[in-house]
């Protein structure tokens, strides 16, 4: 038994060992990717991608657009939300590897937990908290944590009230917002969910494709905001947007210049397995499903909007 658990805690420590020099190995690549790329100005953000820690090519847009428009080292913050275990988001190659200081929000205790137990955490400058974030409290979760004034960036990506919680912002002052979208919302009309608090994507509808806003909503409050949308990441779920005294080189588009339709096939059955379902089927899906129009305050179905 002895020497069983000696084997055990070897192979811990390989194991362990292995996964810290695959994780140098990923970041050594996207640092030389991103020195590669700096002082070049591309015609398209998806020139830019690459993936490191994000899910498709957000840590490339951010490494690009970070050295573009971030000025001062008291500028270096960010505030994402709804990182789940933080293995696989958007801001922690920004982390370890331009050591900028950040927070995070979590719905789920067991992933701030687990961000907390992973070496990342004591190596860098990184709060981890868990909440449950809604338009009232989004403010004082962020003061309270002592964020507040001109960050770099805000990451909101929490499946559901991603409108309403942007637009509910006041205590911080971006200047790089990363917002998640609904590409099966259409680019024309401006439309969300409507605001609940207790909002979950996963039982809001069984499919888990009924969330978030369409491009046009979000650029409509990117614009009272003072900010310009700049595009999407080629995989079509993350916008992004630049506020407007920092813009330099960079170029404002439409919402239907930026609109990428995606191709991301995550719908599920009444069972909750994926079901791989074409795009027409995904839209057929939710198309009877309640959205509001954020200008007019109309509601209707998603059908009902896009003339489906």
């Amino acid at each position: 038994m002895k020497d069983n658990n000696t084997n055990v805690s070897t192979e811990a420590k390989i194991a362990k060992s292995l996964h810290r020099r695959l994780n140098d190995l990923m970041v050594l690549q996207g640092r030389a990717i991103a020195n590669q790329n700096r002082m070049s100005i591309f015609d398209s953000l998806h020139d830019a991608e690459f993936k490191v820690f994000s899910q498709f090519g957000e840590d490339g847009i951010i490494q690009y657009l970070q050295q573009l428009v971030i000025k001062n080292e008291s500028e270096k913050r960010f505030i994402e939300f709804g990182v789940e275990n933080y293995l696989e988001s958007n801001t922690r190659f920004l982390l370890v590897n331009n050591n900028w200081r950040g927070l995070v929000f979590d719905g789920s205790r067991e992933n701030i937990e687990s961000i907390k137990s992973q070496e990342f955490y004591w190596r860098n400058d990184l709060t981890a908290k868990n909440a449950w974030i809604d338009r009232d409290n989004i403010n004082d979760l962020i003061k309270s944590e002592g964020f507040d004034g001109e960050v770099g960036i805000l990451s909101v990506d929490i499946d559901g009230n991603d409108y309403w919680v942007w637009e509910s912002i006041e205590v911080v002052n971006p200047i790089i917002v990363i917002v998640e979208w609904n590409s099966l919302f259409g680019d024309k009309a401006a439309i969300s969910i409507p605001y609940s608090p207790s909002f979950q994507r996963t039982e809001a509808h069984f499919s888990n494709l009924y969330y978030g806003a369409s491009i046009a909503a979000l650029h409509h409050l990117g614009e009272k905001k003072g900010y310009k949308l700049i595009g999407s990441n080629s995989a079509g779920n993350n916008l992004f947007f630049v506020r407007e005294d920092r813009m330099g080189p960079l170029k404002a588009l439409s919402p239907n210049d930026a609109y990428v339709e995606s191709k991301i096939r995550e719908s599920r059955d009444e069972k909750g397995d994926l079901s791989f379902k074409s795009r027409s089927d995904r839209e057929a899906l939710i198309k009877h499903l309640p959205v509001v129009d954020v200008t007019t305050g109309k509601h209707a179905t998603l059908s009902d909007f896009n003339g489906q």
